[in-house]
């Protein structure tokens, strides 16, 4: 029977180990990518033309495919292959999605990974879908790409290769064709009656954030505009740059004047900037850029199969929507952007579509995937997750669509249950995130129990099977089974044991008595947790069930999971709590997400209020610096979960958190905490000192400094803050004082040892005699007497370093050997010996260790031709080295900040590269816009001059790699985000400032302005 059992097993998992395989050729992009020669009737001609609006949501292509009535898929022409599925498929359900651009691209290579080359043939391949849009790879290698519906609202159905069922398009293209993405039904749909709406109603009074600007002087007028005016060049370069060097993809490389593509290659520079460009006046260059808009398919990429979510909704979404806005919206008559936003909102909704509706933050796009079941991951980054809510809201806002709103408010609701549930530190977040919503811990001590009790069963069973007679039914113990006992073992096999074949078994308790069955079986009385209906229905499996192969698969396994809220994600038991990278944009997102829902939405400010308490309370602190400036940074916390106890600080100034100024000055304003909009200002300007301290004039990515005990009562200390450059400070000064101390004892072993040079026996210039061993113990007493009068401590420890204990005063110890005295059978000159070189055998001869009493020693030669020069004072460094100096710690101090290049006040700055950031420059235009004061604009002016100067380049400006040298490398990028934040907010801070009002505009955490309600 167990024999039996095991090659159960073992079948088991060979089945398994076959499966993968098929799975890895199945899926594997090689097998994707072969199309077969199959005859087919292709068109004559193939037209290369993008799609171009006709109204609506929609893009059709200019030339209409014929249709096909009684197909069930898209294809380039008839096929065998596809016929077969087309007899065996029903018509799949319509999904509203807006009409796409054609799948083909004639003038983009087709491989997803970068190509060095791109080569063109005249081969033409063969698209078809089945009927659950699954890509597979069939005898006949065709790849399956399901059809396209039309969304709400969208004309030209019917029309282009994403229109109706029956549409399609042959096209001669490269050898290896695109892969595109396909929208299927969701697994874990929201009902439609528990979509949660838009909040409705008048938006609520909210206080001015603006200053009253009054007139300005022409003299200020002037140097303003000069000042606006040079902004507004640099942008004009770098945009000419890109388009030269980079059209159409993400980066430009400024110095190389090459490009890059680590956002799925769907021109990012391009998106991002729109609303720069039009801001700036660039209207030309608006048009111009819209072109390439029209020609972006987000259905596929080259570059990459996973989509970042964060950066695709901040940058791509966020610079749709806000381009949108500031063009005039509906007015202004460029449909194309709101049709590109719903295009990519359509892909980006997929990632929503998991058990607890919290988003898959790396989207694999690929229909072989796209398709499978999702649960987001267990450590994603609190910024990543909650910084989706802005451009989701706007686009719900414009196309009136719940839904969009629904996928980010179930995130809003996730951390506001997290908040008031309580973190370790109250009101903020750890940076790492638990978003699978299944608590683990439960998971496992499940698992452990049932793995426990199915071991407990097996030895029952194994024991039962050798104890008991045939005919006879034991017990463990091998004892007889009285009648109700029989009843109840049988009936327990009935259901069987948790050892069978099925994986779905679940404990049944039944008057008391455990039994196991199926799950189909499972009755109110199951001991397992309850799970939502949702999930019980649907479950995580790898396979399509309505893929044709699937007939042949083991049944799926139930998705166990214990329901739990947000947790800490982190792997160990530390939780890292800041303002910085990977948790900034989420608390940035809450009084603008306020703002942006005209207050309707209360959620937003209790979120942000315990926010803002938690960061005064534990974060805020004021450096110590050189000329008592009253700044403040934001620190990071190291904690196990009792921060009161175990709390760890990191006092960074990193770049990522100076938007924290303006966000507390902006919420200190609407939310009318005055206090707020203070600290906001002494942020602000912390990293203004952060710019101005450095060599280049330009802020480091991050550094550390030294922190006040008393942030109202601060002076420069510069003992402490070199105490805080040398953290080993007190063992440097201990090294110090006992080098001192030694070095003054080895003085004085030197000056004992030169005092013994002249006694007789160790002179080394007369001859031994038969009275030698005397006159030797002799001078050994004196040389002890020597030293008790000298009191050497020196050489006590010489003494007692000593290996066997006979070395004294004038008896050298030589670890290598040396020319040495004659030997005791030879006295001649020219046949000395050296049998006793080593040390050992000198101590013997210097001491007569082996020398009887009537043993008559031979002369020490003392020829000058066989004595070393100035063997005295070799004999003196080997005895007695001087001890080596360490370094101290004043030179320690110096020698660090002239090597590191370190700022008066800064004690590291191990992140010194500067990647043309805009969050400094953020916050000061904030403050100038809320509190008027000009004196904002001359700081902004001294951070654009140093950051042009260091940066700029033929084609526009890099990144660079050491803000601490005056003129540093260069790192050949230029991220998205420079012409679409930081030079954005530079000639903000120089225009009018009715332009983009903050009391008519919300920007996002990439600097795009979304419109707000009134």
């Amino acid at each position: 029977m167990l024999r039996l059992r095991r090659y159960r097993y073992y079948v088991f998992f060979a089945a398994i180990v076959v499966f993968l395989l098929y799975r890895i050729t199945q899926d594997s992009e090689q097998w994707e990518s072969v199309s077969a020669s199959i005859p087919y009737k292709a068109p004559l001609k193939s037209s290369p033309e993008r799609s171009s609006p006709e109204g609506g949501f929609g893009l059709t292509n200019k030339q209409p495919r014929p249709a096909k009535s009684d197909t069930k898929f898209t294809s380039e022409d008839d096929d065998p292959a596809s016929q077969l599925h087309e007899e065996s498929s029903k018509e799949p359900e319509k999904v509203k999605i807006p009409n796409l651009k054609p799948t083909i691209n004639d003038d983009t290579p087709d491989k997803f990974d970068p190509p060095t080359t791109t080569q063109q043939s005249n081969q033409t391949k063969v698209l078809v879908y089945d009927t659950e849009g699954a890509a597979k790879t069939t005898t006949a290698p065709l790849l399956d790409i399901p059809k396209k519906n039309v969304g709400q609202g969208a004309k030209g159905a019917g029309k282009g290769v994403h229109g109706a069922p029956g549409a399609y398009k042959s096209k001669t293209h490269s050898a290896t064709t695109a892969i595109h993405w396909t929208k299927f039904p969701e697994h874990f749909p929201v009902p439609e009656d528990e979509i949660i709406p838009l909040p409705t109603g008048k938006p609520k009074p909210i206080p001015t954030i603006q200053y009253d600007f009054e007139k300005e002087s022409p003299e200020a007028r002037e140097k303003r505009l000069d000042r606006l005016a040079k902004v507004k060049a640099e942008m004009v370069r770098g945009w000419n740059g890109y388009m030269k060097y980079a059209r159409g993809h993400d980066e430009l490389s400024p110095v190389s004047k090459k490009f890059r593509d680590p956002f799925c290659g769907w021109a990012a520079t391009l998106v991002d900037a729109l609303d720069t460009l039009w801001i700036m006046g660039m209207k030309d260059e608006f048009e111009e850029a819209l072109a390439e808009v029209k020609k972006i398919d987000f259905t596929t990429s080259k570059y990459r199969s996973e989509i970042p979510v964060f950066e695709t909704t901040i940058r791509y979404l966020g610079g749709l929507v806000a381009a949108y806005d500031v063009s005039g919206g509906k007015a202004g008559g460029h449909d194309i952007l709101l049709e590109k936003a719903i295009e990519l909102a359509e892909i980006l909704m997929s990632v929503f579509d998991t058990p607890n509706r919290m988003p898959v933050l790396y989207y694999n796009w690929k229909p072989a995937f796209a398709k499978l079941p999702k649960r987001a991951h267990a450590g994603v980054s609190v910024a990543e997750l909650g910084s989706l809510a802005m451009e989701f809201t706007r686009l719900a806002q414009i196309t009136k669509e719940n839904k969009y709103y629904d996928a980010v408010a179930r995130i809003t609701d996730a951390f506001y249950e997290w908040q008031e549930r309580g973190t370790s530190i109250p009101g903020i977040f750890p940076e790492r995130v638990d978003a699978t919503g299944c608590n683990k811990t439960a998971e496992a001590e499940i698992a452990a129990k049932e793995a426990k009790l199915e071991e407990q069963r097996q030895t029952e069973a194994q024991k039962s099977a050798n104890n008991s007679k045939p005919g006879i039914k034991t017990n463990s113990n091998g004892d007889k089974l009285d009648k109700d006992e029989f009843q109840a073992l049988d009936k327990r096999s009935e259901f069987g044991t948790p050892n069978d074949d099925s994986p779905n078994n679940v404990k049944i308790v039944n008057n008391g008595e455990e039994m196991y069955a199926p799950s189909e079986t499972t009755s109110e009385t199951t001991t397992s947790p309850r799970r939502d209906p949702d999930e019980d229905s649907s479950v995580l499996d790898n396979r399509d069930s309505s893929s044709p192969d699937s007939v042949s698969e083991p049944k799926k396994l139930k998705d166990k999971c214990v329901p739990q809220g947000l947790a800490p994600g982190s792997w160990s038991s530390n939780e890292q709590y800041s303002m910085g990278g990977s948790q900034d944009s989420t608390y940035e997102y809450f009084p603008k997400q306020w703002l942006l829902l005209g207050g309707l939405e209360p959620k937003y400010k209790t979120l942000h209020t315990k926010v803002a308490a938690a960061v005064k309370k534990w974060l805020l602190y004021r450096p110590m610096i050189p000329d008592d400036r009253d700044i403040l940074f934001s620190a990071k916390i190291n904690t196990r979960g009792n921060p009161e106890v175990d709390a760890n600080f990191e006092w960074e100034v990193t770049h990522l958190t100076c938007f924290i100024g303006g966000m507390f000055g902006m919420a200190g304003k609407i939310f009318e905490v005055p206090e707020d909009v203070e600290i906001g200002k002494r942020l602000a300007d912390g990293c203004v000192w952060a710019y101005e301290s450095t060599p280049s004039g330009i802020m480091p990515e991050g550094a550390t400094v030294v922190p006040c005990k008393d942030v109202n009562n601060c002076q420069w200390n510069e003992t402490l803050y070199w105490q805080w450059l040398d953290p080993l400070y007190e063992t440097r000064i201990e090294q110090m004082a006992d080098y001192e101390k030694q070095h003054k004892e080895w003085k004085m072993q030197k000056a004992q040892k030169a005092k013994m040079r002249g006694h007789t026996n160790l002179s080394g210039s007369t001859e031994r005699t038969t009275s030698g061993k005397e006159s030797v113990d002799k001078s050994r007493l004196e040389s002890a007497s020597d030293e008790e009068s000298g009191s050497s401590q020196g050489v006590v420890t010489q003494k007692a370093q000593s290996i066997d204990g006979l070395d004294s005063v004038g008896i050298q110890k030589r670890a290598p050997p040396s020319p040495v005295r004659g030997s005791t059978d030879k006295n001649t000159d020219s046949g000395r010996a050296f049998e006793k070189s080593t040390q050992a055998t000198e101590l013997e001869d210097a001491l007569d260790i082996n020398a009887g009493a009537d043993t008559v020693r031979a002369p020490i030669n003392s020829d000058a031709d066989q004595i070393p020069l100035k063997q005295d004072e070799y004999e003196d460094e080997d005895e007695f080295p001087e001890p080596e100096r360490p370094m101290s710690h004043k030179e320690y101090v110096k020698n660090r900040l002239e090597s590191e290049n370190l700022p008066t006040g800064f004690v590291s700055a191990n992140y010194h590269a500067y990647i043309l950031r805009p969050e400094a420059i953020e916050s000061v235009w904030y403050m100038y816009r809320i509190t008027g004061d000009t004196s904002w604009q001359d700081k902004g002016w001294k951070m654009f001059n140093a950051i042009v100067s260091q940066t700029r380049t033929e084609a526009g400006n890099s990144a660079i790699d050491n803000v601490l040298l005056p003129n540093s490398d260069k790192k050949d990028e230029m991220e998205s985000f420079w012409l679409a934040e930081t030079l954005k907010y530079f000639y903000l801070l120089y225009s009018d400032p009715s332009l983009i009002s903050l009391d008519e505009w919300v920007l996002n955490t990439e600097a795009h302005p979304f419109k707000r309600p009134v």
